[in-house]
């Protein structure tokens, strides 16, 4: 054998043994991770964790990449033959590696296409972290490593995992990943109810999803649509008449996506957001490692009703656009002097603002970012409309006057039995106004909606009924001071108790305060321990004027409370989780009512009935004029001093909810002599709005006709002697706030309220895929399930 010859072997063989050497290194991870074999057997990605509603109906997702798996069988045949006939013609016949395409992309140097199968990127999308590089040899590692890791996949799976696998993993654009995700958001469809066309819209995106986003460049993505119907023809998976004739057709898109500003309840989200982070660092999967929100796929259940959440968005936003038209036309409002003296804020709210932020990053001094704060600029701000918000010219600094003089709500409602959660409002609008007024750490003085929690101690411990005389009089208690701190709003005289909760007296109130314990200041320290007892987490000092709320308390916190009086005697926690289950499945969590007994089913009725004359004679029954079926209902309206909070807590038999009116500033507000700014018209109208749709939608399942349930105990039912000729102004509560002028009960001619939209954007599963996202105030359409179908929570009688 000659010299060159034998060179020429040895560099041969030499050449091959060291291919091989270089497989077995990269197989083995000596140049870079690879999977090992339980990887590859137990392929994953990251996925976004969902979020469902009572009825099953998708509310939203927690992600990072927005990735939901989907089955073979819920795959439409159209994406797979399309996905092969355009990525992969080969696929059913090569085993991971197809030798054609690839001795065509070193042919012609990748001009004619490239050299992956859909084997190939599939390993890609999930060993490698999408690896990309521009440098030749890396990227030629890039490619061997795919390709072990495809023949690999080949022995373990069989051509449709694979290609679920693939379509589970690509990308489509606007950061959404998975052929599910796509079909929801693209077409509002499950992906096995794809057409040929919507398919082919799809699968074409696979290639450029920037580029071919049908939402950002419809041209280019019609144009790539018929090139993969096409394609279709080439494979026999379609006739060249039938795609012509789909070729005539335009795309047509549903486009919705899930994210934190929209979908159902965008507050309530962000709460259950945190509570899960919390939970996901507390538990570990089967590997040691704690569970992320934003990877790991986790499927969370919760109790909230989404036809009541619409409702409860709806009443908010009708009631919530009227108030702030009339808040806007104050005086002190419209000359922008509610500001003087408080300019401190705007100046530490311009420092807080990305604005100020940005400015200070590209190195300007303080003086001169102040200055553009005061130059007209265009801009999108909040407005009430169905689109919440709207374009004009003003400066930042009147900007952020405009945002903090907006009236802001917080709205609960829950079944008071179980504590399940049916519909969460935390604002007005999660786009603009991020802060969650029914967050258990957002707390507000609560106003008289404190008196049952007293009156009901009352009854407990101290032996009242609501026949009980007590004295409309002003309470001195010693070196604590007066209760209330004037007299004016004392009337004097006696009345039965029931009569002061239903027309709410201070001093009524500040009296039977006193007859807890008359010796300086026991008597609220008895009370700050029966509030603990009703487990309300909030620090109270023990000062005599609580009896009239005047103490910050959640309004989460606020419905634990009150639930003890439709839950006859038994408090319970909101729970708005009902279990947690893992990608496979698999539950993880479930969660019960938390319920403990704080006082006797008698005393509990006896509030009821108490309430109920708060909303027939008392400072709530203006509630009937808004179109409330006649039912029983028991409430309370509250107000703190200079009208900066309103309140209303109201319940029927089957159902309770809360409502709080304010600005965060508590410096702007109504007048204190304008009686638009009291519970009982800034409040209690959200719980009214809602109460009648609810209760006239059967899907709701709630009954009008079903009544409060009387103690065993009890032989006769409970009379209430109530004192006549004693109607105060209506709505007229709270310390030293009059009675205000003739113009203060007249609402301005041109200022109506006025049906808005829900916040929470989002289809109801109606089984069709075909109605567009609501834009106007709706009816949601009927759920799987009936009236009465849904199990529900049977409180245990009490012991004899």
């Amino acid at each position: 054998m000659s010299k060159p010859v034998r060179i020429f072997w040895r560099i041969f063989f030499w050449g091959f043994a060291g291919f091989i050497l270089l497989l077995l290194m990269i197989n083995w991870g000596w140049l870079g991770a690879m999977p090992d074999l339980e990887d590859i057997e137990n392929p994953t990605a990251s996925l976004a964790s969902q979020v469902f509603a009572q009825d099953g109906t998708p509310m939203g997702k927690y992600y990072i990449e927005d990735r939901v798996n989907a089955d073979y069988k819920d795959i439409s045949k159209y994406v797979i033959n399309a996905l092969v006939a355009t990525e992969d013609k080969r696929f059913y016949v090569h085993s991971g590696i197809d030798p054609w395409s690839l001795a065509r992309a070193v042919a012609h140097l990748g001009g004619e296409g490239g050299a992956s199968t859909i084997t190939m990127q599939t390993a890609k999308n999930l060993f490698t972290d999408n690896w990309d590089t521009r440098n030749f040899l890396l990227r030629i590692l890039q490619k061997v490593k795919e390709s072990i890791i495809a023949v690999k996949l080949e022995r373990n799976f069989t051509k449709e995992e694979i290609a679920t696998l693939y379509l589970n993993t690509v990308a489509y654009g606007d950061n959404v990943y998975g052929i599910r995700n796509a079909s929801r958001t693209f077409f509002q469809k499950e992906p096995d109810r794809l057409s040929v066309e919507e398919a082919a819209v799809l699968i074409g995106m696979l290639n450029a999803p920037s580029l071919y986003n049908p939402r950002r460049n419809p041209k280019q993505a019609l144009d790539r649509r018929n090139l993969v119907l096409n394609r279709m023809v080439s494979s026999n998976y379609l006739s060249a008449e039938e795609a012509n004739k789909l070729k005539t057709k335009p795309i047509e898109l549903n486009y919705k996506k899930l994210d934190e500003n929209n979908g159902l309840g965008p507050y309530f989200r962000m709460v259950l957001g945190e509570y899960m982070k919390t939970w996901c660092k507390e538990h570990k999967k089967n590997n040691g490692d704690s569970y992320n929100l934003y990877r790991d796929g986790l499927k969370i259940y919760t109790t909230i009703n989404p036809r009541m959440q619409l409702y409860a968005e709806e009443a908010v936003a009708r009631h919530m656009s009227y108030m702030q038209k009339l808040l806007n036309t104050q005086e002190n409002i419209k000359k922008g002097s509610v500001w003087k003296g408080y300019e401190n804020v705007l100046e530490s709210a311009m420092k807080q603002s990305d604005r100020w932020r940005n400015f200070k990053k590209d190195g300007m001094g303080d003086d001169e970012i102040r200055k553009t704060f005061f130059v007209k600029t265009p801009m999108h701000i909040f407005a009430w409309n169905n689109s919440r918000g709207k374009d004009t010219v003003m400066t930042p600094y009147d900007s952020l006057k405009y945002n903090r003089q907006m009236l802001q709500a917080g709205f609960m409602v829950m079944e008071p039995v179980s504590g399940e959660v049916r519909a969460w409002v935390g604002g007005i609008d999660f786009k603009t106004f991020k802060f969650d007024h029914a967050n258990p750490n957002t707390r507000r003085q609560v106003g008289s909606t404190m008196k049952p929690l007293l009156y009901s101690l009352a009854i407990e411990e101290a032996g009242f009924t609501p026949n009980t005389t007590v004295y409309d009089e002003q309470q001195s208690f010693g070196q604590y001071g007066l209760v209330p701190a004037t007299s004016k709003s004392c009337k004097g005289g006696a009345i039965p108790m029931a009569n002061a909760l239903a027309f709410s007296r201070n001093c009524a109130s500040a009296y039977i305060m006193k007859q807890l314990d008359n010796e300086g200041n026991n008597g609220a320290r008895r009370f700050v321990d029966f509030l603990k007892k009703c487990d309300l987490k909030t620090k109270i000092e023990p000062y005599p004027s609580i009896a009239l709320g005047a103490c910050e308390i959640s309004l989460y916190e606020m419905m634990q409370a009150y639930s003890m009086f439709p839950g006859r005697g038994f408090n319970v926690k909101p729970m708005y989780i009902t279990r947690i289950e893992d990608r496979n499945g698999n539950v993880l969590a479930t969660f019960i009512p938390q319920r403990k007994e704080v006082i006797s089913d008698v005393t509990a009725y006896s509030i009821i009935k108490m309430m109920e004359g708060t909303m027939t004679i008392g400072t709530g029954r203006g509630i009937w004029q808004y179109d409330v079926p006649n039912m029983e209902v028991a409430g309370k309206t509250g107000t703190t001093n200079e009208n900066s909070d309103a309140w209303f807590m109201g319940y029927t038999p089957q159902l309770m909810a809360g409502a709080w009116v304010g600005c965060d500033d508590r410096f702007i507000h109504f007048d204190k002599d304008n009686l638009n700014g009291q519970g009982s018209r800034a409040a209690m109208p959200i719980w009214a709005y809602f109460y009648s749709k609810a209760v006239k939608d059967p899907n709701c399942g709630l009954d009008p006709k079903q009544t409060f349930v009387k103690p065993d105990v009890m032989s006769n039912d409970l009379i209430i002697d109530y004192i006549n000729g004693n109607t105060p102004v209506l709505g007229g509560e709270g310390e030293d706030m009059g009675t205000g002028q003739s113009k203060d009960y007249e609402v301005p001619k041109n200022i109506k309220p006025e049906d808005i939209a829900p916040e929470s954007q989002i289809k109801l599963d109606d089984n069709n895929n075909k109605s567009k996202t609501p834009v106007k105030p709706i009816n949601p359409p009927p759920s799987a399930n009936k009236p009465g179908q849904d199990p529900k929570a049977v409180m245990p009688k009490k012991n004899q």
